[in-house]
């Protein structure tokens, strides 16, 4: 057998050698994907991406709780927000506007108060399902003790001692009118935040209107 003969016998050798290192690879890179990429039964083994648990884990902490609600909570939420965001420009008007130090620092205590208020009731609207702008419900009135644009025009007018009057007028017939809808939420309402939080405003209001009074009075 010549040497010729014998270089072209080891060449198909070679090949079929080649072939089976290729296929073992293979079959090693299915065992280590599985289906769909799992590798929850390897220890040590972790993608880029996150394993599905953390994923899980990730997406629960963002869906917010919804609870039992009825449409009197629905209501009283979305009355309230307009309400409260009326609340806050009058609060936001007093500074440089009042002269009266109690006034300045119940304004600040107002917008404390009722921003996060805010917050949280366009949450809850938004877990139900619900729009959260008034513009959204045809037909729907406004809460009690708003202020119509012409009073408000004039309050932005008024300065010193006159804008301290006038805003202690204005902002108890609009804490009254809170309060009368907190109310209502309290007795006919479901949800335990949301009626929770209509208690909180008929205490804290009711004890503004005391003080807003006072200083009415001494004006």
């Amino acid at each position: 057998m010549t040497s010729f003969t014998r270089a072209l016998r080891r060449k198909p050798a070679r090949r079929v050698a080649a072939a089976s290192v290729v296929a073992a690879g293979a079959l090693l890179l299915s065992a280590c994907g599985g289906d769909g990429d799992d590798t929850s039964g390897m220890p040590g083994m972790n993608h880029a991406g996150g394993t599905p648990s953390s994923t899980a884990a990730a997406d629960a902490g963002k869906t917010p709780s919804v609870g039992e609600f009825n449409d009197a909570d629905v209501t009283f939420a979305q009355m309230m927000i307009p309400h409260h965001e009326q609340a806050l420009e009058m609060a936001r008007l007093a500074d440089g506007r009042a002269a009266d130090s109690e006034v300045k620092s119940l304004a600040g205590k107002i917008e404390k108060a009722q921003d996060p208020e805010i917050t949280a009731m366009k949450g809850w609207l938004r877990s139900w399902g619900r729009p959260v702008a008034m513009g959204d419900m045809p037909g729907m009135e406004m809460g009690d003790g708003m202020m119509s644009d012409k009073d408000m025009k004039a309050l932005k007018a008024m300065k010193g001692a006159a804008f301290d009057k006038m805003f202690a007028q204005m902002m108890i017939g609009h804490h009254k009118g809170a309060i009368t809808m907190a109310e209502e939420e309290r007795k006919n309402g479901k949800n335990a935040d949301a009626v929770k939080t209509a208690g909180n405003i008929a205490t804290s209001q009711s004890a503004e209107v005391e003080q807003l009074q006072g200083i009415l009075d001494r004006l």
